[in-house]
């Protein structure tokens, strides 16, 4: 069976991060399209103040509409938690919603049917509540890091780090470092709204990344298996899986992860 494979990276990554879990859930005849979100990547130079997270989450949400697809494995990494859990909270009708839906609509309305994702995977991912900001679940001290050079920045954007944090080393440190760019800072501090109980009616995996252990993600790693998180309304249809590798999986670790991305195809 062909499943259809949305790819979102993290901060400083492009759709470029993607090219080895593409190519090989290509090779096994899955439809795949790696995002790349404004401003970063091949888009580097689109770069600006006025790039916000909604444009990021319009990036994708665009892209699922434009190709028209369906049942979707949605797979997102690090920052783009944050832009996963908004496009499952648009997009990922359960059947009460969608009926409630039809019933408020006029004669004639139309509504998304139900299903546009199937399966939402956070890839050592930001797990937000609502109302929080990608920077909610880091230490002051890296947000006024982050934000001071962002200030200095005429695109009002913060520099990538050395990839060595990311656990990689020798031809993917060096592939990783030449590739990243400068990541919009005005998605950093803005808050997400959305609905738990929405989102936590798509099937979700957080895998975590546990060698070496991004210290930003730690939060998000501990409420991933903590029964209280969304009021309880996380743990039901979520799965916790463990890659004994570094922050960039796609990278360090392809073979694995496809793996993990074609259980959930397949669940």
């Amino acid at each position: 069976m062909t499943h259809n494979f949305v790819l979102v990276h993290g901060a400083w990554h492009g759709g470029w991060c993607w090219r080895r879990v593409a190519q090989a859930l290509q090779l096994d005849h899955h439809k795949v399209h790696a995002v790349t979100l404004t401003g970063l990547g091949e888009r580097a130079h689109l770069l600006m103040p006025a790039i916000t997270l909604d444009t990021h989450i319009d990036d994708v949400i665009n892209l699922i509409e434009a190709e028209e697809l369906h049942e979707v494995i949605l797979a997102v990494h690090s920052y783009a938690g944050m832009i996963g859990t908004a496009v499952a909270d648009r997009l990922g009708f359960s059947a009460p919603t969608l009926a409630a839906s039809r019933a408020a609509l006029p004669p004639g309305g139309v509504v998304s049917p139900p299903g546009r994702i199937k399966h939402l995977v956070y890839v050592d991912a930001v797990l937000p509540k609502p109302g929080e900001s990608w920077s909610s679940t880091q230490s002051v001290a890296t947000q006024l890091q982050r934000m001071a050079a962002a200030q200095t920045s005429p695109s009002f954007s913060f520099p990538p780090p050395d990839p060595e944090v990311f656990g990689l080393h020798d031809a993917d440190h060096a592939w990783v470092k030449r590739r990243q760019t400068p990541h919009p800072g005005n998605t950093y501090q803005a808050p997400l709204d959305f609905d738990v109980q929405r989102v936590a009616a798509v099937p979700r995996t957080f895998v975590s990344c546990s060698k070496p252990a991004l210290a930003t993600i730690e939060p998000s790693r501990l409420r991933a298996r903590d029964p209280k998180f969304w009021d309880g309304a996380w743990l039901p249809k979520s799965r916790f899986v463990e890659l004994e590798t570094g922050h960039d999986p796609m990278i360090s670790e392809p073979a694995a992860l496809t793996k993990i991305l074609l259980d959930c195809a397949a669940a």
